[in-house]
């Protein structure tokens, strides 16, 4: 069983919740996730848990998780180890991260942000999860770096992985890990309902419908809220559920019916009466 110790980092806030939480994961050898912070005190904390450092991950480079890497890296000689890195530190989809006592598998999990990634131990069933996953409440999904389509494909993809185990980037470990993805997708749809709702009744641009979703929330998070609400609102349009209209250089929307292809069935965006796909084969027919 892998040896998994938290290093809580001194960076409370309203997205860090107590402060980033750093993963070792075994010791001498052990791997760190997610720094955290360039704060000398605490990096010094987690090489004196962690004893010799094989290799420095990071979930995505946000910089509540990243910026302490380099000084990490350099306090161990241990390699950094990320989506977006260049050369061979650079982390791809499958990809196994295997020492002595520690064996972790990449999870390409975009959303969040486009760069972010889990790392799930198969024998343990613990899931690293990053921002993906709180250990209390929800991520923050901020477009255009957040995207709602792709953080709902990741998180089905998590729950596919049937972890037992949730280790997030902030808060407290979840030890019924399928029971919080699960809660995740509903939350989701519940949140996508009351988006619908609220165009439904008029209301037309996210801080409009921000009081009326999250009115029980206090006023220093609904700025937050209103970005989780055009995140939904993006992937609405995406689906033909949703209709964006500028007016005075501020957009504001409405529901709509879903068009579907005239050729194939499948959804459309906007005014279009073919798909991307059967767009290309009608020109290719035409031209052949």
């Amino acid at each position: 069983m892998m040896r998994i110790l938290r290093v809580l980092a001194p960076n409370p806030g309203i997205r860090e919740l107590e402060g980033t939480n750093t993963w070792v994961v075994g010791r001498w050898p052990a791997v760190v996730v997610d720094p955290g912070p360039d704060d000398a005190d605490h990096l010094r904390e987690v090489v004196d848990a962690a004893g010799r450092v094989e290799a420095i991950l990071l979930t995505h480079d946000h910089p509540d998780h990243a910026p302490g890497a380099p000084s990490l890296a350099a306090l161990t000689g241990a390699p950094v180890l990320s989506w977006r890195s260049e050369g061979s530190g650079r982390l791809r989809d499958g990809q196994a991260v295997a020492i002595p006592g520690v064996h972790l598998r990449v999870v390409a999990a975009p959303g969040h942000t486009p760069d972010h990634v889990a790392f799930f131990g198969a024998e343990d069933g613990a899931l690293f999860t990053g921002d993906m996953v709180l250990g209390r409440g929800t991520s923050v999904i901020d477009p255009p770096e957040g995207d709602l389509v792709a953080y709902l494909r990741s998180i089905h993809r998590m729950r596919d992985l049937e972890p037992r185990t949730i280790y997030p980037g902030h808060g407290p470990v979840i030890l019924e890990a399928v029971a919080k993805l699960d809660g995740y997708l509903e939350h989701r749809a519940m949140r996508e309902e009351q988006v619908l709702a609220a165009m439904r009744d008029g209301l037309a641009t996210p801080e409009e419908m921000v009081p009326a979703i999250y009115g029980d929330y206090p006023p220093e998070v609904h700025e937050l809220a209103a970005r989780s609400v055009l995140a939904h609102l993006l992937k609405l349009e995406s689906e033909g559920r949703a209709q964006k209209r500028k007016r005075d250089g501020v957009a504001r929307w409405k529901p709509s019916e879903p068009r579907t292809c005239e050729r194939c069935g499948r959804p459309v965006k906007g005014r279009s009466r073919l798909c991307p796909s059967c767009s290309v084969a009608v020109l290719q027919e035409r031209d052949g």
